[in-house]
């Protein structure tokens, strides 16, 4: 079926596109994506620093358990591939800062 194309203007109409794809708003679903991005982009990036443990074993963790939830609500195929690539990045930063010294490390011994 022949659907009309919608001109973009500027990477917000685009991004706006890719996940609201059925035409309808998700602002739970699109705050859902937007938060494990960035707290898988925190935790992957403050992961590669052995001092920086605690934030990243921290951020990595809220950010697997944000993007876990956000595919059991996720609408559109746009959302959940965002999701995938902020809950990789965000299980590696945890991953990484658990290797490094955990959620704790020298706080409790």
């Amino acid at each position: 079926m022949a659907q009309p194309v919608r001109p973009h203007h500027g990477p917000r109409s685009a991004l706006s596109s890719v996940l609201n794809s059925d035409g309808k708003a998700h602002p739970v679903e699109n705050s859902f994506v937007a938060a494990t991005l960035v707290l898988g982009a925190v935790a992957f990036i403050t992961a590669q620093f052995d001092h920086l443990h605690l934030i990243s074993s921290w951020t990595g963790l809220v950010g697997v358990l944000s993007g876990a939830w956000g595919q059991m609500i996720s609408s559109t195929t746009g959302e959940r591939f965002l999701l995938i690539i902020g809950l990789g990045a965000a299980a590696v930063g945890f991953y990484l800062g658990m290797a490094h010294g955990g959620l704790f490390g020298s706080l409790l011994g």
